[in-house]
C-alpha cells in the first residue's frame, strides 16, 4: 500500500467531518443520501462506499428504508476503501467521501477518516450509536468527539410512539439475549425503534 495516497490532494482545502447518528429507522441513510447529493448537484466529485455486509435491499447501492437509493462501491475493509479511494482519486479529484454504516467496518476507520478530513475531503458517515445492548457502539463512539459536525436523529417508537433512541432486537418474537451475536443485518422484522421506556434491555 503507497505510504501516502493523498499526496495529489489540494490539502489548502477545508476538509471536515459529518457524522449521522442515532438509533435504527431514525432516517439517518436518507439523509446521508440527501447530503451527497447535494454536494453532487454542487458539482462536487462525490464517491460512497457501503459494508458488503449490508445487502438488505441492494449490493451496489446504498438504500434506505424509504427508498432511496445512491450507486456506491461495496467493500468489507478499510483498505479497500483506500485502494478505490486512490484509483478513483487519480482519475479526477475527490471532494466528498461518503461512508454508511460505519460501526460495520474495521477499526482503521477512524484513523482514515480523519486522515481523509486533513488533506481536505469533505467526509461524511453514518452509524449507529449504540448497539442492540445499548453499548456504544465501535468506530461511532470515537468519531464523535472527532467530527466538526454530529446530527443525532431520533426515530418513533413503536411501541408508543414517543420518541426513539434505542434499537431493540427481537428473536422469533421474543427479545434477544445478551450473549446474541452483535452484527446481525436484517430488516424491519428483527429490529425496532424503542423509546427509554418501552426499550428492554437485553439479559
Amino acid at each position: 500500500m503507497k505510504n501516502n495516497i493523498l499526496s495529489k490532494q489540494n490539502c489548502e482545502k477545508l476538509g471536515w467531518i459529518e457524522l449521522i447518528t442515532g438509533c435504527m429507522f431514525a432516517g439517518k441513510t436518507e439523509e446521508f443520501i440527501r447530503r451527497l447529493r447535494r454536494y453532487d448537484y454542487a458539482k462536487r466529485n462525490v464517491i460512497a462506499f457501503k459494508p458488503i455486509i449490508d445487502q438488505r435491499y441492494s449490493v451496489n447501492s446504498i438504500a434506505s428504508h424509504a427508498g432511496s437509493m445512491l450507486p456506491s462501491f461495496p467493500i468489507s475493509s478499510t483498505e479497500e476503501i483506500k485502494d478505490i479511494f486512490e484509483k478513483e482519486n487519480k482519475r479526477k479529484p475527490i471532494d466528498v467521501v461518503g461512508i454508511d454504516e460505519v460501526q460495520f467496518l474495521d477499526n482503521q476507520i477512524v484513523a482514515f477518516i480523519d486522515q481523509l478530513a486533513s488533506q481536505g475531503i469533505i467526509v461524511i458517515v453514518t452509524g449507529l450509536d449504540k448497539d442492540f445492548r445499548s453499548d456504544p457502539f465501535k468506530n461511532v463512539d470515537q468519531l464523535l468527539p472527532m467530527a466538526e459536525f454530529v446530527d443525532k436523529l431520533t426515530a418513533i417508537c413503536h411501541s408508543c410512539g414517543n420518541f426513539a433512541n434505542r434499537t431493540q432486537r427481537l428473536v422469533n418474537g421474543g427479545y434477544a439475549k445478551k450473549t446474541d451475536p452483535l452484527i446481525l443485518v436484517d430488516g424491519q422484522d428483527s429490529y425496532e425503534a424503542r423509546c427509554r421506556n418501552c426499550y428492554v434491555k437485553p439479559e
